[in-house]
């Protein structure tokens, strides 16, 4: 079963750039995912499974190394990404 997630991220940090790019570079070095960035957020696709395996490794993470941040999430079923 195919996802697709839009995901934006805010730190809750003065200097919230490098936290939000940081997060957006780990999406990235993820092979099998397809990973889309714009202004507004970020769109992921892939494998169910593997998506929300991703997306709970690196929230998870993000915490840790940052502290508090915001994660607004939409899941939609399918793989909406263009073509």
């Amino acid at each position: 079963m195919k996802l697709t997630v839009e995901i934006s991220k805010y730190p809750l940090h003065q200097d919230y750039i490098p936290f939000i790019k940081g997060f957006i570079d780990r999406l990235n070095e993820y092979d099998n995912l397809k990973v889309i960035t714009n202004t507004l957020s970020t769109q992921i696709f892939g494998d169910y499974d593997l998506v929300m395996q991703v997306l709970s490794t690196e929230i998870k993470r993000s915490y840790e190394e940052f502290g508090k941040a915001i994660f607004v999430c939409k899941f939609l079923s399918g793989d909406l990404s263009p073509q």
